[in-house]
C-alpha cells in the first residue's frame, strides 16, 4: 500500500531532520564514501586459509605446535582482512562533524513532541 501525499511529505521532512540535527548518528549508520582496501582483505583471507591449513595439518599429524601456529595465522589473517586501513582512519578521523546547537535541538523536539501528540490522538480514535 502506497503512502499518501501527506504521509510522504512528513517521512521527507523528518528525513531532513535527522540529517540536519544528528549528524554523528548519520555518519555512524550511513555507509562510508571510503573505498575498501583490497590489498589487505585479499593478504587477509590469503593469512587465513593457510592459517587454517597449517590448523588442520597439525591436527593431522599430532603436532601441538603446527596446530597453535596455524591459528595464530588464521587469527591474524582475519585481524588484517578486518581491520581499516590506516589511510581509512585517518580520513575518518579528519572528518568535520558538525553540532546543532541548542535553538536547533529545541525545534526538533517541538516537531517530535507534535508527532507524538498527533500519534497519541489517532489511537484514542480521535483526529
Amino acid at each position: 500500500m502506497p503512502l499518501s501525499e501527506q504521509e510522504q511529505r512528513l517521512l521527507e521532512e523528518m528525513e531532513r531532520g535527522l540529517y540536519h540535527n544528528d549528524a554523528d548518528f548519520v555518519a555512524t549508520v550511513g555507509g562510508s564514501s571510503l573505498r575498501p582496501d583490497y590489498r589487505s582483505i585479499s593478504i587477509g583471507v590469503l593469512a587465513a586459509v593457510a592459517g587454517i591449513g597449517a590448523l588442520i595439518a597439525g591436527v593431522a599429524i599430532q603436532q601441538l605446535w603446527l596446530g597453535v601456529l596455524g591459528f595464530i595465522i588464521m587469527f591474524a589473517g582475519v585481524l588484517i582482512a578486518t581491520t581499516p586501513s590506516k589511510s581509512a582512519r585517518r580520513m575518518s578521523a579528519a572528518a568535520p562533524r558538525s553540532r546543532p546547537n541548542q535553538q536547533q535541538r529545541s525545534s526538533q523536539r517541538g516537531f517530535m513532541d507534535r508527532m507524538n501528540e498527533r500519534w497519541d490522538r489517532r489511537q484514542d480514535g480521535q483526529q
